[in-house]
C-alpha cells in the first residue's frame, strides 16, 4: 500500500499539514517515521494520520488493525506516546466524549453486565490456555523474585492468600472469579472453601472441571444479584481483575455488597488496575473491540466510595509487574498463534496484539496502575500487617 502514497521530491513525507504535524508531535517522542529504530512507525496509508489526529486513541488503534500502519516494538510505541503526553494533544474530543457518557450513563447495569463475560472472556478457552499461565490467572503477576510467567502468578496467588490471612476451614468470597485460580490455589494450599460469581458461561464451565473435587463453587452471577439480603457471610472476600467493570454508578452499590457478604471481623482484598487521576475514563479503544463498559478507578474514587462501610488497612501498587505480564502473555499468544489463527483470523490477530502491546505500553509508562487494597469492615483486631514477600 505505500507506493499509494504520495511522497514529496526528498522521499521522505507527504506534502500534507497533518503529516508535518504528526511528524513534528511524534519527534517529541522519539519516534521517527519511516525510521529503522524497533519503535518507530511505518505508515502504508495516505490517511493514517487524518484519521489519528481527528480520533485519537480509536484512530491510531483501528488504523493499525486495518493495517495501515506497523511498528516492531508495539509496547514501546505506546509508552513514548504517553510519556510525551501526546494523548493530551490528539483526540481530546474522543476521550472527553467516553468520560462524559460513562459518568451520564450507567453503563456496567446488570443488563450490560453480561457483554464483557460474552464478547471477552466467552471468545474462546484455547485462546485463553494457550496465552495464560497453567492456573488460568487473567490478571496482573507478581514478579520480585520470579523467572517465569507460571511462578510470578503463583507469587501473586499466594500472596492474596497471606494478605488475607487465610486458615484451613475459612470459607472465601471470589467476586469476579475467571477461571478459578485464585480458589483453587486456596482451596489447595490454605484448605478453605470457595465460592467464585462470573458471568462468563466458559469460565464456569472450564472452572468447574478444573475444580474436581476440591470444595470451590462456581456461580454464574453478576455481583448484584448475589445474597441480596445478607443471609451468607464469609471470613474472607476478594476480588481481583473485576472492578474494572464496576463503574462510578456502581461503586457505592459495589462496596454495600462486600460488606453484607462479609464477617464484621473479615478482610476484603480489591486488586484492580487504576488511573492515576479521576475522571480520566478509559482508553476509548479498548472499550469499544476488548472490554465494554469498563472503566478504571482513581485512587480517590475507591477511597470515596468505601469510606463509609470499611476501614482502609493496606495499599499495595505493583502497576509495573503488569507491563511484565502482559509482554509474557504476548509470547505465549505468539508462539501459539500458528495454531489459533485458523479460529480467529489475521485481523484478530492485529487488534490482540495491539491490545497487549499497548496495555503493556501504558504501565511501563505508569499511565496505568496496579493496586492492591485491603480493607476490614471495623479495622482488624491489633492492627493489620502486610506479609513480607
Amino acid at each position: 500500500m505505500a507506493s499509494d502514497i504520495a511522497w514529496d521530491k526528498q522521499g521522505s513525507l507527504p506534502v500534507d499539514d497533518n503529516w508535518r504535524r504528526a511528524s513534528e508531535l511524534l519527534d517529541s517522542a522519539g519516534i521517527h517515521l519511516g525510521g529503522y529504530r524497533p519503535w518507530d512507525m511505518r505508515v502504508h496509508h495516505p490517511d493514517t494520520f487524518d484519521r489519528i489526529l481527528s480520533r485519537g486513541s480509536l484512530g491510531l488503534g483501528e488504523s493499525y488493525v486495518d493495517g495501515w500502519w506497523d511498528c516492531d516494538q508495539l509496547d514501546e510505541f505506546i509508552t513514548r506516546i504517553l510519556r510525551a503526553r501526546l494523548d493530551e494533544q490528539v483526540g481530546r474530543a474522543g476521550w472527553l466524549w467516553a468520560s462524559l457518557k460513562a459518568r451520564l450513563t450507567n453503563l456496567q447495569s446488570q443488563q450490560r453486565a453480561w457483554q464483557v463475560g460474552q464478547l471477552h472472556y466467552d471468545l474462546g478457552n484455547d485462546l485463553y490456555e494457550a496465552m495464560l499461565d497453567p492456573s488460568m490467572a487473567y490478571s496482573c503477576a507478581y514478579w520480585p523474585v520470579a523467572q517465569t510467567l507460571g511462578q510470578a502468578q503463583e507469587a501473586k496467588l499466594d500472596l492474596i492468600c497471606q494478605k488475607l490471612q487465610l486458615q484451613p476451614g475459612m470459607t472465601l468470597l471470589d467476586i469476579g472469579c475467571g477461571w478459578g485460580s485464585l480458589m483453587l490455589f486456596a482451596a489447595r494450599h490454605y484448605r478453605v472453601e470457595c465460592v467464585g460469581l462470573t458471568v462468563s458461561r466458559e469460565q464456569a464451565r472450564l472452572g468447574m472441571e478444573k475444580a474436581r473435587d476440591l470444595p470451590v463453587r462456581f456461580e454464574l452471577s453478576d455481583y448484584r444479584q448475589f445474597n441480596p439480603q445478607g443471609e451468607q457471610r464469609f471470613d474472607r472476600v476478594a476480588s481481583v481483575g473485576m472492578f474494572e467493570h464496576v463503574g462510578h454508578k456502581n461503586y457505592r452499590t459495589y462496596f454495600d455488597m462486600v460488606r453484607r457478604s462479609l464477617r464484621d471481623d473479615g478482610l476484603f482484598l480489591l486488586h484492580t488496575i487504576g488511573k492515576n487521576r479521576a475522571g480520566a475514563g478509559i482508553d476509548p479503544w479498548i472499550e469499544k473491540y476488548i472490554f465494554p463498559n469498563g472503566v478504571l478507578p482513581s485512587a480517590s474514587e475507591i477511597a470515596f466510595y468505601s469510606e463509609d462501610t470499611f476501614v482502609l488497612e493496606d495499599w499495595h501498587n505493583f502497576g509495573e509487574d503488569y507491563d511484565k505480564t502482559l509482554m509474557a502473555w504476548h509470547a505465549r499468544f505468539e508462539a501459539a498463534w500458528p495454531e489459533l489463527k485458523a479460529h480467529y483470523g489475521e485481523r484478530f490477530y492485529r487488534m490482540w496484539r495491539y491490545y497487549l502491546l499497548c496495555c503493556a505500553g501504558t504501565f511501563r509508562a505508569r499511565d496505568n496502575q496496579l493496586w492492591q487494597v485491603v480493607l476490614s469492615p471495623r479495622g482488624h483486631a491489633g492492627g493489620y500487617r502486610r506479609p513480607l514477600m
